[in-house]
């Protein structure tokens, strides 16, 4: 069978995240063919990978039958099976768009992906109209729905066919105007880990989340997983982890580091996946065993074979698998972490305060991450409806060792860089009593997948002196 028509391609509108997609038809004497659901092509194209699971088909009669506006709480892709159809959508979730319409005729070679909140709705033009819905959650009479009025006149939705002349329900006639509608706001998101570095970092960047310590929810525990509240289409942003590398290769600490990271882990990815929500995991470069990746200048690139060194890797990359597994995740790895409270740069401050001349490792090399850093990535990654999946993010410009940016606290607090002694790991180590976890010696991580989605990571060296500053 010829195409005709257009290639497949996906076109953005003024209501955010409602997207246009033409579609190709195949079509000879005997009728036409069209995929009107390719996975893997459509997501190329820029739709997001929804998931949906169920389809459902609504067959109208006459022309001018009339539907909406209904706002559910599920994602949908919507199309004609058969017939033609003005579809019209207003947007009624909380936020700048909010009243926002966009208006589209559906023929056999346009489908419309209508994110959740924004009020679907639409006129048969022909008889014997066929209306297609395909969605990411099943269908309940619990739903809750939120309506619109067809006729109301703030949004003035311009139907080819009068309404009055029109083929509607007796609840759609009573549904509110704009001015009475209640707006749908975001699925609730949940921060795991609020009490540490990154969970604050995170609580400040998404004030309105729920923040939970580990009295709330401790990942080793599994029947406090099972019971973690997830949002339905929510989002989770795991920040919880043992992160005790030293300790994680004694006994105690190798049974404490697997029950947080991996199966605690593992059973929160079941506890999202049953409520089709977005889970936001934080991994990191001792998953990697620090030989250098095939990046520029040994980075690392998010697919690079991993191979951690100790156990508190293998415990992370054991969570990153199950993660993997998840639809709707983003896996963020980073490195050096810094942020409120007891890290590398506010002991160097101090001992550069106090007069000392410490020794500092020279053959580990990497760029440091401050918790703000993280959550701002967060955001952007959600923000922007970025693909789902594997992201580096840390701090951007030239990959530095511990030395030199001890030399760099020094330098900021006055003293001269050449009081931070330089040695190497081995020498820094011999003499040491009790466990040691090995560390990568490289620990850059390429930056290029993340700045792709228009993100732009904060200069290293910028970022420290606004730290030391802070």
């Amino acid at each position: 069978m010829p195409a005709r028509g257009p290639e497949l391609s996906v076109r953005s509108t003024a209501i955010p995240g409602l997207l246009v997609v033409t579609m190709p038809v195949h079509g000879d004497s005997r009728g036409w063919f069209r995929e009107n659901w390719q996975r893997a092509k459509m997501v190329a194209e820029g739709l997001p990978d929804f998931t949906p699971v169920q389809h459902s088909l609504a067959y109208n009669a006459a022309r001018g039958t009339t539907r909406g506006i209904h706002a559910e709480p599920w994602d949908k892709f919507v199309s004609v099976a058969s017939g033609r159809a003005f579809g019209a959508w207003v947007d009624l979730r909380e936020g700048p768009s909010y009243g926002a319409v966009h208006t589209e005729e559906l023929t056999e070679d346009t489908a419309v992906f209508v994110p959740r909140g924004v009020g679907n709705s639409y006129q048969t033009l022909v008889p014997d109209t066929t209306y297609s819905y395909l969605v990411n959650d099943h269908w309940s009479a619990d739903a809750a729905y939120t309506n619109l009025n067809l006729g109301d006149p703030t949004v003035a939705v311009p139907w080819p066919i009068p309404l009055e002349q029109a083929v509607r329900s007796e609840k759609d006639l009573g549904h509110p105007s704009l001015a009475d509608v209640r707006a749908v706001r975001p699925p609730g998101v949940v921060i795991l880990g609020g009490t540490g570095q990154l969970g604050k970092a995170l609580a400040a960047q998404f004030p309105q989340a729920r923040v939970l310590g580990r009295a709330e929810c401790d990942l080793a525990d599994p029947s406090s997983v099972a019971a973690l509240d997830v949002p339905r289409g929510g989002t989770v942003l795991n920040a919880a982890a043992y992160t005790a590398v030293d300790a994680a290769q004694t006994a105690q600490g190798r049974a404490a580091a697997w029950a947080a990271n991996a199966t605690g882990v593992a059973a929160l990815v079941r506890r999202v996946a049953e409520q089709r929500a977005t889970l936001v995991h934080y991994s990191s470069d001792y998953v990697f065993d620090g030989t250098g990746g095939s990046g520029p200048d040994g980075a690392y690139l998010e697919e690079d074979p991993v191979a951690p060194l100790g156990v508190y890797g293998q415990s992370k990359l054991a969570g990153d698998l199950a993660v993997g597994t998840l639809p709707r995740h983003y896996l963020v790895r980073t490195s050096w972490v810094v942020g409120e409270g007891a890290n590398f740069v506010r002991t160097m401050q101090r001992l550069a305060r106090d007069g000392v001349r410490p020794t500092v490792v020279d053959d580990q090399v990497g760029r440091l991450t401050f918790t703000t850093e993280l959550a701002r990535a967060t955001a952007h990654l959600l923000a922007g409806d970025a693909p789902f999946g594997t992201y580096n993010v840390t701090c951007s410009g030239t990959p530095t060792s511990w030395a030199e940016l001890a030399g760099a606290v020094f330098e900021h607090e006055g003293r001269d860089p050449g009081d931070v002694t330089p040695v190497s790991t081995a020498d820094y180590l011999s003499g040491r009593t009790g466990e040691t976890a090995p560390r990568p010696a490289v620990s850059t991580l390429h930056l290029g997948r993340i700045e792709e989605t228009g993100y732009r990571p904060t200069d290293q060296a910028a970022a420290l002196r606004d730290y030391l500053a802070g």
